[in-house]
């Protein structure tokens, strides 16, 4: 892969996640202090996953079909930076309703897309993903800082030209995007239906769901959670910053980690991670330093996870299947997943309190640990771990 195409890759992933560092630890903040409750900022959080349980097959399908990934990525930042300005001049929930909706539903169906254009490019020099995709965990941590610093000194609607601003930068790298072709369909390729029907993929895809569920309250409501306990946004920022310093050495250290451990064993670990990672937010959140090992585990419960899970979907769907098998991955993780533990902790947060809440997301986390145990075969080679391919 030349270098031009590959800072541009990195570019494009640090804008995208520097736009959801911004957006995710402080959005719900700025709604909170514009007067709407925990149930419409987790009825409004969760329509960007609504979105991702079908933009992204809609948007992958057109991309396998057509052969293009680029115009679409293109024309979904276009429409996330023009819906995204609205936000400005909204203080009502239908408006910000339909605006999230439209926003969501454009921008949701650019990083499933990017992704399997970024393996397009790599080709057999897939160990290259991580790093370049840590650049997106880099700019994740940076606008989490910058953002909390800023707004221990700024009104919190400062939030909106911040978000702004890492989305205009986030379209301005998707317009200089190298288009790429797929990677070619392996012989004896199984149809996107046969896939779906294996065994491996269907509980890949349920553990997924699972994961994605558990992380619902901690998107939503950490910060606020963090507030409600004396934390300031300074310290808010730092915490979320050191979940995303695991995340990138996790993606460093995962050549190395698939040379040693099968996707099920790094699977098995990273669901376990998050069982005490999730009780101890909800129940020791008065401990700083328990809360510090909390997030550290962010490393295992989002990096590896996601990192392994990703490449694995590479894998196995390959050829024209490629981009929906990506967006397939999405929609049912940070689509269906994402809205049914967002939605789950909306209601439960008021109804039974935080420390509870938490406590369905470990549940949650045990339910995807028993899909892995008993669901992905424990043989590498039938997972499709081979370091080539999932580092």
């Amino acid at each position: 892969m030349h270098a031009l195409p590959y800072w541009r890759l990195s570019g494009y992933y640090f804008f995208h996640f520097a736009f959801i560092g911004a957006f995710l630890p402080f959005f719900g903040l700025y709604l909170q202090s514009i007067g709407f409750s925990a149930w419409d900022i987790g009825l409004l959080m969760s329509l960007m996953n609504v979105m991702r349980l079908f933009s992204p097959s809609i948007w992958g399908w057109l991309a396998d079909r057509s052969g293009c990934r680029v115009p679409i990525i293109r024309l979904a930042g276009l429409m996330g930076l023009t819906g995204f300005s609205i936000f400005f001049y909204l203080r009502g929930f239908t408006g910000m309703m339909l605006v999230m909706g439209l926003l969501s539903f454009f921008w949701s169906a650019a990083l499933p897309l990017v992704e399997a254009l970024t393996f397009s490019h790599l080709r057999e020099a897939s160990t290259h993903y991580s790093r370049i995709r840590l650049w997106g965990s880099i700019g994740f941590v940076l606008a989490v800082l910058g953002t909390g610093a800023l707004l221990d000194y700024l009104p919190i609607n400062t939030v909106l030209t911040v978000c702004w601003l890492f989305m205009a930068g986030n379209f301005g790298l998707a317009l200089s995007l190298p288009e790429a072709l797929p990677a070619p369909e392996k012989k004896g390729q199984l149809a996107l239906v046969g896939l779906l029907r294996q065994s491996r993929v269907k509980s890949l895809f349920a553990a997924s769901f699972a994961m994605s569920a558990a992380h619902g309250a901690f998107y939503i409501f950490f910060s606020i959670h963090l507030a409600a306990h004396g934390y300031g946004q300074g310290q808010v920022g730092v915490l979320w910053t050191l979940g995303v310093v695991a995340e990138i050495l996790v993606f460093l250290a995962m050549a190395r980690l698939n040379r040693i451990f099968s996707l099920r064993a790094i699977l098995f670990a990273c669901f376990l991670a998050a069982i005490l990672r999730f009780l101890l937010t909800g129940w020791c959140a008065g401990w700083l330093s328990l809360l510090v090992l909390a997030q550290l585990l962010h490393g295992l419960t989002f990096g590896a996870h996601h990192a392994a899970s990703i490449a694995a979907v590479n894998r196995w769907f390959a050829g024209r299947a490629q981009a929906r098998g990506q967006a397939l991955y999405s929609s049912i993780s940070f689509g269906a997943g994402s809205l049914f533990g967002g939605l789950v902790s909306g209601w439960m947060w008021d109804a039974a309190g935080a420390d509870w809440t938490f406590g369905i997301s470990a549940l949650f986390a045990l339910a995807g640990l028993l899909l892995i145990v008993f669901g992905v075969p424990a043989d590498s080679s039938e997972t499709g771990t081979a370091p080539a391919q999932m580092r």
